[in-house]
């Protein structure tokens, strides 16, 4: 593939990107406007790679970091690019004044991708004239763990663009789904947000720990969902396949939609309810090494889901 990658932003989302894409062995140009990402993200590189590593999901740390270049000007990176993945701040006008930057710099025929997980690009691209070149490219964090990319394009957006993005991600080993109009919030926090909706409502209802509710997932649902989705779950779950499990629980999933008819915030008290039971499981000063647990938890299942393919 002629050109470059390039990354703008290089927090933790944007440095996932970054191995991804030189893992892949794409040569990848990282740019940040903060000097002190700029200067560490290349430790935080080779440590996530160091991890990969121990649990035999990449080979030559080197050769990948050898991929990546670290930046100081944003017309740099982006210069000559095929493909431009930014993930900067999520907020509308962070988004709309670094496309606004990125806009002028583009190669004929690149593409811009925003990490944005809710944000749709119509909102911070009406006003360029290359507005056809981007949309939204949006991970699972980390995504060199969690392949799923979300291709959300505009309405203004080429079909090019949009084939080209979904064909750079499949090449990367990603696993792109294209959402074919925007909606906020695209499919994975969409689908996220009805089960935090429940959760939050069942431990509000005091029918259940937040422990006990997050094991229901980990130790239930989440096993199958690990390997896959929900209309397959429930086509399997019924003998006759989907159409016999709605007409089997179709009332009882009815029953519980009509209970739940009246959407309100996570209100102060009961945030603070579920933190103040958090801590008492998982001290704060505990968090960064629980994330790091369950990002060698992720490796370790990711590389069981490789062994399957052999």
């Amino acid at each position: 593939m002629s050109g470059h990658i390039a990354i703008v932003g290089g927090g933790l989302v944007g440095s996932g990107w970054a191995i991804v894409f030189a893992r892949a062995g794409e040569s990848v140009r990282v740019y940040d406007a903060d000097a002190n990402i700029r200067n560490g993200v290349m430790d935080v590189i080779r440590g996530q790679l160091e991890d990969l590593k121990d649990n035999r999901l990449v080979d030559d740390v080197i050769a990948i970091l050898d991929c990546i270049q670290v930046c100081s000007t944003l017309q740099y990176a982006i210069g000559g690019a095929i493909y431009i993945q930014e993930s900067v701040f999520e907020q509308t006008d962070v988004k709309t004044e670094i496309s606004a930057a990125i806009a002028p710099l583009l190669s004929d025929g690149a593409v811009v991708g925003s990490s944005t997980s809710g944000i749709p690009a119509s909102d911070f691209t009406e006003n360029l004239t290359n507005r056809n070149r981007f949309l939204v490219a949006h991970p699972v964090n980390p995504p060199y763990l969690a392949p799923i990319v979300e291709i959300v394009p505009t309405p203004w957006t080429d079909e090019s663009a949009v084939e080209s993005a979904m064909a750079l991600m499949r090449t990367v080993g990603q696993s792109p789904v294209l959402v074919q109009r925007e909606i906020e919030g695209f499919l994975l926090n969409r689908l996220q947000g009805a089960l935090l909706r429940e959760a939050w409502a069942l431990f509000e209802g005091g029918y259940a720990s937040a422990e006990d509710i997050d094991k229901t997932v980990s130790e239930g649902l989440g096993l199958r969902w690990s390997f896959m989705g929900p209309f397959e779950t429930i086509d399997l779950n019924a003998p006759g396949g989907v159409k016999d499990y709605a007409e089997r629980l179709g009332p009882l999933y009815h029953a519980i939609d009509a209970s739940r008819d009246n959407p309100k915030p996570w209100s102060p008290d009961l945030i603070r309810a579920v933190e103040a039971e958090r801590r008492t499981v998982l001290s704060e000063a505990d968090l960064a090494e629980r994330r790091n647990w369950r990002d060698r938890r992720l490796m370790a299942l990711a590389a069981h889901k490789a062994s399957l393919k052999d």
